[in-house]
């Protein structure tokens, strides 16, 4: 048997041709690698159920499951007794008015979200020329970045021409009626490959609609492209290359929403949708000078998604502003029913927050980790400077994450979500072998016992409510993006982030902070970084070689 096949199974396996004493040995070995010791006599005992399960096993096996073969047990962030907001206000998104086309047409990639739509909505540009614009930035710059896997144009012309017909009409859709923008390929759409980023997948066509694009099109907003992913959404590296970093084509975006952050930055689409397991939002949104949100888990169906892992996966919105981030996750939220993990909540941002009406503090415990001279401490400048009060918490980490759990969450679950590919090892054809890659990490999480995974999720409700505790007091937190474990944190208890641009380092590359809200309150976030961005403007600066 092939050294690949011993990795694949069970230990317990190889107890059907083992002598009777090679048998309780190897069950007492295999409880080693697990951190339990059985006595002879109990390893004795436990032979007969061992067989027992292996014979269960092995009749599950005879049908492998699907990718979208749904997980039936729903993980919820809230701890007992948390109220999820449902009284949605009407948001006045109050559209700047006499906007003009630039002289330079380039300039118009820059444009934000808003800009844009009172260009569409004034008919000073029709939505097929914007369209068209847009495209011909993907075609001519999407190799460059490596970021474009899949340029939708027949669809995009025709839901261009569909939202000029309506504004004609005078059936206006909202700020995103008419607007061009691309979806992280793991994302479902009628008549197009959804390649997951990986050559086992590359000429997968799904015939349905995910959620997310659904949502989309009912705004009004135009799907332009498909956009690169880390293969099965790992770092920035997928069957057509390595997407780049537009500030410094020699590195590459991150991951693992690795082409949408990037093709935003560099002006080919005016916004992108990403999702995040652990970091895939934030990371790649760091890398390339986005500003990216990874919403409250839940409030985002993911149904006609690519499922890496049932209780981590987020979607969410990447574009160059806060105030963008806004528009797209108030028509981007919800449920369809398809989705257990999902519900639909009440998203009251308010474009004219005053910083009075914020209460913020700052994880002191990271800070206190940071040069004096470190960039984030500008950042509480700026805040202090428009009359906030920072209050200094310590951020539930040491001693509170005392185990790097999610390691067991997220590969306990994502070996399950793809162990049709282990099994049939069609897992040889994934674009990284190395022992750090997704191949060798299912395999070896088949060692992870159920009881292991399930204590792992008891710890986290733990830790979910050490982190409401503190955060509960405050409307934002704010934390230096890879300060201590907070990322890790953050994404098991499901409370929702922002990460924007704060300037450069010494190299040339973006520099972030991130902001931390409660459940089900992405507003918060959002008005505290709008107000941030107000005063600055690193989030409007532009990559030199994308500018024409």
């Amino acid at each position: 048997m092939c050294i690949k096949k011993l990795l694949l199974l069970p230990a317990m396996f190889f107890l059907i041709n083992a002598k009777a004493q090679d048998t309780l040995d190897l069950i007492q070995r295999a409880a080693a690698l697990i951190d339990l010791d059985f006595t002879t006599a109990e390893a004795d005992s436990m032979q007969g159920n061992i067989f027992y399960y292996q014979s269960i096993y092995k009749a599950m096996h005879r049908q492998l499951p699907k990718n979208n073969l749904p997980f039936p047990f729903a993980f919820n962030p809230a701890p007992t007794g948390t109220v999820v907001p449902v009284n949605q206000q009407q948001i006045n998104w109050n559209l700047p008015q006499h906007i003009a086309l630039p002289k330079n047409k380039n300039d118009l990639a820059f444009y934000s979200i808003s800009e844009l739509a009172s260009l569409v909505k004034s008919k000073k540009i029709s939505s097929v020329e914007l369209t068209k614009f847009f495209i011909e930035r993907l075609k001519k710059w999407g190799d460059t970045l490596e970021s474009v896997i899949t340029i939708t144009e027949e669809l995009a012309l025709k839901e261009a021409a569909r939202a000029d017909a309506e504004i004609r009409s005078g059936k206006y859709r909202g700020p995103l009626h008419g607007i061009p923008y691309g979806l992280k390929d793991l994302f479902a759409v009628k008549g197009y490959k959804t390649t997951w980023g990986t050559t086992p997948y590359k000429d997968q066509v799904l015939e349905e609609d995910a959620y997310v694009y659904q949502k989309l099109r009912a705004a009004g907003a135009v799907l332009c492209a498909k956009l690169s992913l880390g293969a099965l959404a790992f770092n920035n590296k997928w069957f057509g290359g390595e997407t780049k970093n537009p500030w410094d084509l020699s590195q590459g975006s991150s991951g693992s929403s690795a082409g949408s952050a990037a093709s935003v930055v560099a002006g080919l689409l005016p916004f992108t949708i990403g999702t995040e397991t652990l970091g895939s939002i934030i990371s790649p949104s760091t890398r390339c000078g986005a500003t990216g949100l990874r919403p409250t888990f839940g409030t985002v169906s993911r149904s006609g998604a690519m499922v890496l892992c049932w209780s981590l996966d987020k979607a969410g919105p990447i574009c160059r502003s806060a105030a963008d981030d806004a528009i797209v996750y108030y028509y981007l939220k919800g449920t369809d029913g398809k989705d257990p993990g999902s519900l639909d909540h009440a998203f009251n941002y308010n474009p004219l927050k005053k910083i009075s009406g914020l209460k913020i503090a700052y994880a002191e415990n990271y800070f206190n980790r940071l040069r004096k001279d470190a960039p984030e401490w500008k950042v509480l400048e700026i805040y202090r400077s428009m009359g906030a009060t920072l209050q200094p918490v310590i951020f539930p980490d040491s001693g509170v994450y005392t185990a790097n759990m999610i390691s067991i969450v997220l590969l306990s679950e994502s070996a399950a979500a793809f162990d049709e590919l282990t099994r049939t090892d069609r897992d040889d054809l994934i674009e990284r072998q190395d022992k750090g890659f997704w191949p060798n990490s299912w395999r070896s999480a088949r060692m992870i016992p159920a009881v292991e995974y399930i204590n792992a999720n008891r710890h986290r409700y733990t830790l979910s409510e050490k982190v409401q505790e503190v955060m509960k007091n405050f409307d934002v937190v704010i934390v230096p993006t890879y300060g201590g474990s907070q990322l890790a944190i953050t994404n098991l208890t499901g409370n929702p982030a922002l990460c924007m641009p704060i300037g450069f380092n010494s190299s040339g590359q973006p520099l972030s902070i991130t902001l931390l809200g409660n459940l089900y309150d992405e507003a918060s976030i959002l008005e505290a970084a709008t107000l941030y961005q107000q005063k600055t403007d690193h989030h409007k600066k532009r990559p030199s070689i994308f500018l024409n």
